[in-house]
């Protein structure tokens, strides 16, 4: 059974009960991590809070070094770093390397910069100095989906702002965040700068969210979950920032590109198997062109053919567990109770092993629907009409979500009009990229805060004014 990574070092759980780690396209277990408890926690923060003194009074520049160091052998070990998370959640290989590890490796490498350049001190207001300093010890509680990609994305500010860091990782696919931490160690982070426990969430997350030295949590996952961690944050009143779920709306606008739109559609609601939180789950397509647009779904959903994630050329892999492959077969199940079209997939089982779903699309889905309304994290797109402009609006914003989405129409200005009146946090135009050096967040139940770029880092920052 691996280790705990506590003050500048690997040591044992004082648990001594683990939690399996399966390849959920063979349901073999491959590794064994430590099930966590909490005095490991409180071993953890304990050291993280003796580390803040020094490392937040650490030049900028000096984070940063160590920041632009781990980078550097991430993108080394990046081929290696994919095949571990192809392994443990099931990601395409493929994307498992640009996606899921060299993504991260940029943003790692962007936060190396950031730390350099931001001003910490930015000047003065009449007669106040306006200082930001680092929020103290942060507890940062992650999700399996993108197992690499949503620690970097605290770790990295949080240590880039001069803040040490408690993780606690998905037990699901925990790998990845092993890696990373041997890489933190090599570059020679002082001992309590990082810190990682895993475990299960009720016990680890939990123990994180409510402890007193605990100045700030961030966590990503579930609605359900971000609730209790709120919950359990305000007791002590720290900071807590929560990147939660989505149900995002792709509205296909009647002078858009119905083909291009359509294609871009479906891949993005099928990346990941479907387990991303800013998948535009749910395709708007006007009444005139809606059974074009289900034929041309149908037909895209073709090229998602599940297979093993080391197959060359593979696009669509398993669910990361037996528990949420038997989730989407709920929803599957839930949709044509509901009224809503099979058009593609269903519930059979592509192959003996495995937690494999099919991409699954739905036509004929209304307003209201458990499938319309509810984050599925599985391949399955369900495709809704509309008659005008301000109804794609209203269905778009009629989810407790606001997480992502996109617009399509013939002319950027005509998208961009519909996009402002989005209530989201992403909105692409016309199939614009996505860029991890914005501002990465929800409205309504998606969460507060944001990831990336400035504004991830300022999430890590107190605001101080010095009278003089």
């Amino acid at each position: 059974m691996r280790p705990l990574y506590l003050n500048g070092a690997w040591v044992p759980s004082a648990s001594g009960e683990g939690v399996d780690v399966v390849n959920p396209a063979t349901e073999e277990v491959v590794d064994r991590v430590p099930a966590g408890w909490p005095g490991d926690v409180e071993t953890a923060v304990s050291a993280a809070r003796a580390a803040f003194p020094s490392w937040s009074g650490t030049a900028p520049a000096e984070r940063a070094k160590l920041l632009a160091a781990a980078a550097g052998l991430l993108k080394e070990r990046a081929e290696r770093m994919a095949e571990t998370i192809a392994t443990d959640m099931g990601a395409p290989l493929g994307f498992a390397l640009k996606v899921q590890t060299l993504m991260p490796a940029g943003v790692l490498a962007s936060y190396a910069e950031l730390a350099e350049r931001y001003d910490f001190d930015r000047g003065r207001v009449g007669n106040s100095l306006i200082v930001r300093e680092p929020v103290g010890v942060v507890g940062a509680v992650t999700p399996w989906n993108y197992p690499l990609h949503q620690v970097v994305c605290k770790v990295a500010p949080a240590l880039a702002a001069g803040c040490t860091v408690v993780l606690k990782p998905s037990e699901v696919a925990p790998l990845a965040a092993y890696a990373l931490a041997d890489i933190l160690h090599e570059v020679g982070l002082p001992p309590g700068v990082f810190n990682m426990v895993s475990g299960h969430g009720p016990v680890i997350g939990e123990a994180i969210a409510a402890h007193p030295r605990v100045d700030m949590v961030s966590f990503t996952g579930s609605t359900r979950a971000g609730r209790r961690v709120a919950a359990l944050a305000a007791e002590t009143v720290k900071r807590v920032a929560l990147e939660l779920g989505g149900k995002s709306a792709n509205v296909i606008l009647p002078d858009a590109d119905l083909e291009t739109a359509v294609r871009a559609g479906v891949a993005n609601a099928f990346v990941n198997s479907g387990q991303t939180c800013s998948a535009w789950s749910r395709m708007l397509v006007h009444w005139d062109q809606y059974d074009e647009a289900v034929r041309l779904a149908v037909g895209f959903a073709r090229d998602y053919v599940p297979s093993d994630p080391f197959a060359e050329g593979a696009r669509l892999g398993p669910l990361v567990s037996a528990a949420q492959r038997d989730r989407v077969i709920r929803y599957i199940n839930l949709g044509q109770e509901e009224g809503a079209r099979l058009v593609a997939g269903g519930t059979d089982r592509p192959f003996d092993r495995g937690y494999y779903v099919e991409p699954t699309v739905f036509a004929g889905v209304a307003p209201g629907m458990s499938i319309e309304q509810e984050e599925i994290f599985g391949p399955v797109l369900s495709i809704v009409p509309f008659g005008t402009v301000d109804e794609a609006v209203e269905i778009a914003n009629g989810t407790p979500y606001g997480l992502a989405g996109a617009v399509w129409a013939g002319t950027e200005e005509r998208a961009l009009s519909v996009a402002r009146r989005l209530r989201t946090g992403q909105v692409a135009v016309n199939g614009g990229r996505f860029n991890p050096l914005a501002p990465f967040g929800g409205y309504k139940r998606s969460g507060i805060g944001r990831e990336l770029g400035e504004a991830g880092l300022e999430e890590f920052l107190e605001v101080k004014a010095i009278q003089l």
